[in-house]
């Protein structure tokens, strides 16, 4: 079985040579392989392509792809029409569980969920004709999905969605908050999110002046209101604190007793934590997608982090990611690279104290903490984009900073903006170390107007580390990546500090991000919105302790290495909690 995908938006006839057809063997032949079809896109048959890859290697743009795929992938629940996406197997939901779904972006999760969701038919691989429901059930007798996909077809379920893209939300709602969450009050229990997710200041504020983490928890709330028989989260932690994202992930397993739940999450802390079995999503984004039977949630996660399935003989990455515990134990002797002050900031009512520290030369240096308490406005005293009421440093070193909130507005494509920020560009180090990682080759030629929120956040990342510098400064690197992206991220990042012997500071909300990259930390308590102070550097142990007894979670370790938190209240809480040991480096 033979898939070829012409990725469209790439594709582009007039700025090329025609390559994808005169390199073809089969064209050269006679055949009608490859043709450009009238809007100038090109069309391959699968049926009379080879395989053999040159239209791949050849083509300009990377707009085609072309895999081999198993003898047992030979039917699609769903596909793309010609040359389109092809998506095998559906997640199962199940009353009384939190499902989730594990994978990269543009591997099938969405269509999943319209599948399930009733908002898509699929139509088995046949684009050519339309596939009846019989039909579909067929396939799906005696297996745990048939009842499910009978009550859809008859249009007997009611499902609550809550999407991945909040901004849509202003869009579709002009009036103020209040209004939209009593709309969706179907339950009876709004008062109840509303205090939980911390929403009764914004009852009366317009939608589109909210930020995001606002929007976030308001489209949350809005979903758990819904009365339905099925409810389905994609991404539930962008814009959110670690402290809002435990508290959405209770408010989750709380509804997940009565109805079933299925969920889209990458950071994989909170998915651990939340989820009750996972489908793995594997296969090669916008060009197919496999979803696994369910597994349990600590071996899908870990199968996931070893890029190997056990039970499909499938290996879908060459390298595993590992949680290395040395970085946690060892004693630095890394060289000193800046002294942070002592540095104290007012805004308005809000007041900022660093109690003063260090950085050093070659460290990822993390910085946790809840949003509103002083992260962000400490990286910018840093960066020389804020003054300090008291304090200054005293050093005078380079700083290249990634601001927390981009914006792509640029009118230059990806390889312009990079040229004119590093002329680095073309060596082998940059191409492997910043480039290759960051899958950011494909979008080259694309301008950076055009780029969606993780393909900015990547070039972003890259911009960032392309400039000659002392210090680098990265504000929530992890937002809009998928959980493939960021098994990715730390090895870029502590390679780069390294290497090149600077210091990097990472300010993120995903621990596991967090645990794999830093070797210190720098832990912010207060009161959000009041009153922020920023407390270390400290040793992972006893920085990620603190920060934890505030969060009111414990971690261990499993096997692997990889952190788990603990289900609150289990035995191995309450235990770790009577010993203050809230932070395990071992199992």
């Amino acid at each position: 079985m033979r898939i070829a995908v012409v990725h469209r938006s790439r594709c582009n006839s007039g700025k090329c040579g025609l390559e994808c057809i005169q390199y073809c063997p089969r064209v050269r032949a006679g055949d009608e392989t490859v043709i450009i079809d009238e809007k100038g896109k090109a069309v391959i048959s699968e049926e009379l392509c080879v395989g053999c890859g040159i239209c791949v290697k050849k083509c300009p743009f990377e707009a085609i792809d072309i895999v081999n795929l198993p003898v047992e992938l030979e039917h699609p629940i769903h596909r793309y029409g010609p040359n389109g996406f092809a998506l095998y197997g559906l997640p199962v939901p199940v009353r009384g569980k939190v499902t989730g779904l594990l994978g990269a972006n543009g591997i099938g999760k969405t269509t999943s969920i319209l599948i399930l969701s009733g908002q898509l038919i699929p139509n088995l691989g046949e684009f050519t004709r339309k596939v009846e429901w019989r039909e579909i059930l067929r396939g799906y007798m005696g297996t745990e999905l048939f009842e499910f996909l009978q009550q859809v077809s008859e249009k007997g379920l009611k499902i609550a969605v809550k999407p991945q893209y909040i901004d849509s939300i202003p869009k579709v709602f002009s009036g103020r908050v209040g209004e939209l969450l009593r709309r969706t009050d179907e339950r009876g229990l709004l008062n109840s999110f509303i205090e939980r997710l911390d929403l009764g200041l914004l009852l009366d504020r317009p939608l589109n002046e909210l930020s995001g983490g606002e929007l976030q928890r308001i489209a949350i709330a809005a979903t758990l209101s819904r009365s339905a028989d099925f409810y389905f989260f994609d991404e539930i932690t962008p814009f959110l604190d670690i402290f809002q994202r435990i508290t959405a992930a209770n408010l989750i397993r709380e509804l997940a007793e009565e109805k079933p739940v299925m969920i889209v999450e990458h950071d994989l802390a909170i998915l651990d934590m939340l989820a009750d079995t996972v489908h793995i999503a594997y296969g090669k984004p916008s060009v197919f997608g496999v979803i696994t039977h369910p597994k349990g949630t600590r071996v899908g996660i870990n199968e996931y982090l070893s890029g190997y399935l056990p039970e499909e003989n499938v290996r879908f990455r060459d390298y595993a990611v590992i949680f290395e515990r040395r970085l946690h134990h060892r004693e630095t002797t890394r060289e000193e690279l800046l002294k942070i002050p002592k540095m104290h900031k007012t805004y308005g009512g809000f007041t900022l104290e660093v109690k003063g520290g260090d950085i050093r030369r070659g460290e990822v240096l993390g910085v946790i903490g809840p949003n509103g308490i002083g992260k962000t406005t400490f990286a910018r005293l840093l960066a020389g984009e804020e003054k300090p009421d008291q304090g200054a440093l005293e050093e005078k070193i380079s700083i290249s900073y990634k601001p927390q909130y981009l914006k792509g507005t640029i009118d230059m494509t990806v390889a312009e903006a990079l040229l004119s920020t590093t002329d680095a560009l073309e060596s082998s180090r940059f191409q492997g170390e910043i480039i290759e990682p960051l899958s950011l080759r494909p979008l080259m030629n694309s301008p950076i107007s055009s780029l969606s929120g993780g393909e900015l956040q990547r070039v972003a990342i890259a911009l960032c580390l392309a400039r000659k510098a002392d210090l680098y400064i990265l504000d929530e690197p992890s937002a809009h990546l998928d959980v493939e992206q960021r098994v990715k991220l730390p090895r870029v990042i502590r390679s780069h500090a390294e290497q090149s012997e600077c210091g990097i500071l990472v300010i993120d909300h995903d621990i596991y991000l967090i645990d794999m990259i830093s070797e210190r930390l720098l832990v912010f308590e207060g009161e959000p919105g009041l009153h922020g102070e920023a407390h270390g550097p400290f040793g992972m142990q006893e920085g990620m302790n603190l920060f934890l007894k505030g969060l009111g979670v414990t971690f261990r370790r499993d096997k692997s290495g990889r952190p788990r938190i603990n289900k609150p209240r289990s035995y191995l809480d309450r235990e770790q909690k009577a010993k203050g040991e809230y932070y395990y480096s071992t199992e």
